[in-house]
């Protein structure tokens, strides 16, 4: 019987040490993601966003849409110096969505898609198209990149989803299980509530697009073992297009190798051809195929040259026609109607930049809202064009703006939202309320109400009343106190809107008149937002 050759036993140190290091970065991502919600203090105590400041594809991509260097993604650079040491190393022990979809494998049917590649040049095609919508205006980044992806499908839909599944199981063994069942379940009912989920439940518009997006993400390991890493990604093909060129090198297999094909079949990334010649633009250094080969002939290391497979890189179709995308696209934008006014009800998030440098930054991570103590901030569909999609956007009739937060600008990874200091965040206008008369309860029924004022924050309450003499019910002349807004004191948090008590429609309006970032904004046509 042949002994394997000494290196067996440190490739099998590597195999292992790759998967323990998924599982650290996994857990230390749930960790991180876990501590981007309120935990009862002002300042988030870790930096929960770093994995956003890690991503060069972001980086690359923010900072020409932008059109500036953006401080807090240059860490980005050094991800993308290990790839020239480490080939595509990132993707194989580090990214916390490659190992949740290695997880897949032990409970989704793989493989059908065969060991070739479906798609080798749509993330080549997709990055590039990425950059070049960036450097027209058009920031497409946040709908691929697989971070802002799992995050938000997670903050979106998961989170929450599972914040209702697990209150509803201990409440059903509060109101229903024996005492000594409680005994066990309340403590940890208790460990869950302080440590694991958030301080309240929150709710979001489009959650089922977001969990949707993150479904398919995983659903495509039915058709091929890390079809989204191998077919999409585009930081998965920023990563190759600098390791093909790195420092790692790989020797596949030889002659010896007869018929054998155990590294190729094994390969979750279709990184190694029937010749058993190893892409580095797509291995991801799993080690697999090194600790399973029977003749021990594939090896790593520094140094060298070894035969590579053909490259699939982008043909001049390709490219003309990405190029057609980033010159066709920003141009219809240009003549959507948004172009020439914005939508009213589109009001951002306190320390937003201007509208075009915001969308240009922001990188639709959902962290903000997340975040967001008033489950405020809510993902956009169209409002904010089509480049807006999951933008976060106030939506008061579901929450409001926390006077006293800070959170959505230390949250936010790119500086799309800046940090504001309390004081700062004291006098940021983000909007300005108004009263639809035919539905506000003093106006339109001569009822006494005063729920608005009485939750207005600002120190000089920006809702004031007026008393006047009506004729009521029964043709009876009374006196009441109608409410008005105080436009230079209104800030636009929206909480009078969110805490009227009218069911439905709210008799209070927050739009984004008289912004910060915006001063000349007006108040818009009431009977062009259906009031009046």
């Amino acid at each position: 019987m042949n002994r394997r050759p000494a290196a067996d036993g440190r490739y099998r140190i590597y195999f292992h040490g790759r998967r323990i290091s998924q599982l650290i970065f996994l857990a230390l991502f749930i960790f991180l993601f876990i501590r981007t919600d309120y935990t009862g203090s002002d300042q988030l105590e870790y930096i929960v966003n770093i994995i956003f400041r890690l991503d060069p594809f972001l980086a690359a991509v923010t900072m020409l849409a932008a059109k500036t260097v953006i401080a807090l993604m240059l860490p980005a650079l050094l991800v993308l110096m290990l790839a020239l040491v480490a080939g595509r190393s990132f993707c194989g022990w580090f990214c916390p969505l490659g190992t949740l979809l290695d997880g897949c494998r032990h409970a989704l049917p793989t493989d059908r898609g065969g060991t070739r590649t479906l798609y080798p040049r749509l993330g080549r095609v997709l990055l590039l198209a990425a950059l070049l919508l960036a450097f027209f205006g058009f920031h497409i980044a946040g709908y691929l990149d697989p971070f802002s992806i799992l995050v938000r499908g997670l903050a979106q839909s998961v989170y929450p989803a599972s914040h209702g599944v697990i209150e509803s199981f201990f409440t059903f063994t509060y109101t229903q299980a024996p005492a000594f069942v409680n005994a066990v379940t309340e403590p940890v009912y208790g460990w869950l509530r302080s440590e694991v989920l958030p301080a309240e439940r929150k709710f979001f518009e489009l959650v089922y697009l977001s969990a949707f997006i993150l479904l398919l993400v995983v659903l495509g390991e039915v058709v091929q073992k890390r079809f989204f890493c191998r077919n999409i990604c585009p930081l998965g093909a920023m990563f190759g297009m600098v390791s093909r060129r790195g420092l790692l090198k790989t020797r596949g297999g030889s002659e010896i190798c007869g018929k054998c094909r155990i590294c190729s079949s094994l390969c979750r990334m279709g990184a190694i051809d029937e010749e058993r010649a190893v892409d580095m633009a797509r291995c991801n250094l799993c080690i697999e195929c090194a600790v399973a080969c029977p003749r021990q002939v594939i090896s790593f290391g520094f140094g060298g040259a070894s035969p590579q497979p053909a490259h699939a890189g982008l043909s001049r179709r390709h490219f003309l026609g990405v190029l057609a995308a980033g010159i066709v696209l920003p141009a219809v934008k240009g003549a959507d109607v948004l172009a020439k006014s914005d939508d009213p009800l589109l009001i951002r998030p306190p320390g937003a930049l201007p509208e075009k440098e915001f969308l240009g930054r922001c990188v639709r991570c959902a962290e903000c809202m997340q975040v967001c103590i008033g489950n405020a901030l809510q993902p956009a569909l169209f409002e904010g064009g089509l480049d807006g999609v999951f933008t976060p956007m106030l939506v008061a009739r579901t929450g409001y703006c926390e006077f006293n937060c800070t959170l959505c600008g230390q949250a936010c990874p790119t500086g799309a939202i800046r940090q504001l200091s309390l004081e700062e965040k004291h006098r940021a206008v983000i909007g300005n309320a108004w009263f639809d008369k035919d539905r506000c309860l003093p106006y339109a029924k001569a009822v006494p109400c005063m729920v608005c004022e009485e939750h207005c924050p600002t120190p000089e309450k920006a809702i004031r009343f007026a008393e006047v003499e009506v004729t009521g019910a029964a043709g009876v002349v009374v006196s009441i106190k109608q409410p008005y807004v105080v436009d230079e004191l209104c800030i636009g948090c929206g909480i009078c809107e969110n805490k009227c008590p009218l069911p439905g429609r709210s008799a209070v309006l927050v739009t984004s008149a008289n912004e910060e970032r915006d001063p000349t904004k007006k108040l818009p046509d009431p009977y062009s937002l259906g009031y009046g």
